[in-house]
């Protein structure tokens, strides 16, 4: 017998008597990618929710505007070396506006960590609540909203995403505003999809068919006995939306119609960055490096999470390396 074989019979991390929690713990505990990126998603949370206090060490704000620290006559060039870098100022200014480039980057963590877990929030309740009904109604109500979902996902998101956010009145809050376009115009519909179908799978199985004949009602046979199947796959799916969401919410703001100044945003500081860069190259460095870890961070944990869900997807991985590795 192969040692691939022997990789997936004996038992390990999934042995009887151990819960749910510490399975998943120990599956994932042995991916170190994912522990790194965990750490590296940790430690951004960490500044988005210290970024008053980091700030403050500083002695600067993100909204400021300093027109003592550019040169209005050369166009806002900052005052200064390297961008206008200073004790009051660690990395510099920005051009035109003199706000500071540390507080605008710490902020722009907790703004667009922030539009994004909400954009998520808003794909998760309303992909889990249409999957459900679709799977759990009768005929017509699975079929339309079936086809509602199938419009949304067919549906150009940054195209709608953009005509949206250009009609809406500037007045209302726009971190709030972008969060929920991101969120209802995007991701809930495939969540919904693939709820639908492990609901129609859910259904069938016994323990339900035994609460449907105990007289429970539908809302509570959902709750008690089909959200907890679920758990893995809304899981697995949220690990891909909130960096997906992290990038729309960049891009849009980059192109102007997201969040708007003087709110700080990483895609917003990208939009002078490629005016400015070549004066100071942390105009460009810092918020596109933030992006980049941050999205590469949540992507690596989100395969992780997944794998440490899905044990049968890491048993494939140990087969296809043994087949692979050598001969039975």
């Amino acid at each position: 017998m192969s040692e691939a074989v022997l990789a997936v019979e004996t038992p390990g991390a999934d042995a009887p008597g151990v819960s749910g929690a510490r399975q998943f713990w120990r599956r994932l505990r042995t991916r170190r990618a994912a522990l790194v990126a965990a750490s590296a998603v940790a430690l951004l949370v960490l500044v988005a929710l210290t970024a008053p206090l980091l700030t403050a060490l500083e002695g600067q704000d993100p909204t400021t505007y300093h027109p003592s620290l550019v040169d209005s006559a050369r166009g806002g060039v900052p005052v200064g070396p390297l961008g206008g870098i200073s004790a009051d100022h660690w990395l510099g200014v920005e051009p035109q506006t003199g706000r500071d480039l540390f507080a605008r980057l710490v902020y722009g963590a907790r703004v667009s960590l922030g539009v994004a877990l909400a954009a998520t929030v808003v794909q998760l309740v309303l992909g889990v609540a249409v999957g459900l009904a679709a799977g759990l109604g009768n005929r017509w109500i699975d079929q339309l909203l079936t086809r509602v979902a199938d419009i949304f996902v067919a549906m150009p998101l940054m195209i709608v995403a953009l005509a949206l956010l250009a009609v809406v009145p500037t007045s209302f809050p726009r971190p709030v505003l972008v969060a929920l376009v991101v969120g209802l115009v995007s991701g809930w519909a495939t969540l919904a999809k693939l709820v639908r179908a492990q609901t129609l799978t859910l259904k069938e199985a016994d323990h339900v068919a035994a609460a449907r004949l105990s007289g429970w009602g539908t809302v509570r046979i959902a709750r008690r006995e089909l959200l907890p199947g679920l758990a893995a796959p809304v899981i697995t799916f949220a690990a891909i939306l909130v960096p997906t969401n992290i990038s729309v919410e960049a891009a849009l703001s980059f192109l102007g119609v997201g969040v708007r100044p003087p709110t700080p945003s990483w895609g917003q500081m990208l939009t002078s960055a490629n005016v400015w860069y070549q004066a100071a190259p942390q105009y460009l460095l810092l918020p596109a490096g933030a992006l980049f870890v941050t999205v590469l961070a949540l992507t690596v944990l989100g395969d992780g999470v997944r794998t440490a869900l899905d044990p049968r997807a890491a048993s494939r991985l140990r087969v296809g390396t043994g087949r692979k590795g050598g001969r039975s």
